[in-house]
């Protein structure tokens, strides 16, 4: 077997979280990810972005955390995790104005054919969890990516009472963003992670 056949692939945990909630989650479903043999999570954030007509990142050095992501990421990864708390019912500006910048990747390909996921966390229990993720989704299909969901044989996804979707992992963090991540949404996020590596490492060994 090759090096490059043996050596473990690349899961990009990209995501962009305002007050930690939804990094909380990328790290809960990097701990997924690192249960699957073969298989190794990399955390990207996003920098926020100037609320001005034409936007560009506000920072470039992130303070503390994961790196900021670069374009390739997305052509080093053999899978893509994408994570954002809600904005209206969507994903935050700051991550869209990332992917807007992808149309390199969209026109080689980069993306298409790798797996592919979302997560994020809403101030309130019906706060636009599920068009959030499907918005989302949006970017992926456009880049041809194979959309991975949470299926209902996860006993977590009919218990939970608070966040869990079959669109993708989630979370309800409350108004003021403290609530703690129950049980139910800790096993989703690292059933995500492990659905998501799982399939990565499958298509691998096709190859």
């Amino acid at each position: 077997m090759s090096n490059s056949a043996s050596s473990p692939i690349t899961i990009l945990i990209l995501y962009y979280s305002r007050h930690g909630s939804t990094a909380a989650l990328a790290r809960l479903i990097a701990d997924g990810v690192g249960q699957v043999p073969g298989a190794v999570a990399r955390l990207r954030t996003v920098p926020a972005i100037r609320s001005q007509a034409e936007s560009a990142p506000a920072e470039t050095i992130p303070e503390e955390g994961p790196p900021y992501a670069q374009l390739s990421d997305l052509a080093d990864c053999a899978a893509l995790i994408l994570g954002s708390p809600t904005r209206f019912g969507n994903m935050a500006a700051a991550l869209k104005y990332f992917l807007d910048g992808s149309a390199s990747e969209w026109l080689s390909g980069a993306l298409s054919g790798k797996p592919a996921a979302c997560f994020t966390s809403t101030a309130s229990l019906h706060g636009g969890q599920e068009t959030t993720l499907l918005s989302m989704m949006l970017p992926l299909l456009h880049h041809g990516m194979l959309l991975l969901g949470l299926p209902y044989s996860e006993p977590a996804l009919s218990a939970t009472r608070s966040g869990g979707s079959p669109y993708g992992a989630s979370h309800f963090a409350g108004a003021s963003g403290d609530l703690p991540i129950s049980s139910e949404e800790r096993s989703l996020c690292h059933a995500l992670g492990r659905r998501v590596a799982e399939l990565a490492v499958r298509l691998r060994s096709q190859a």
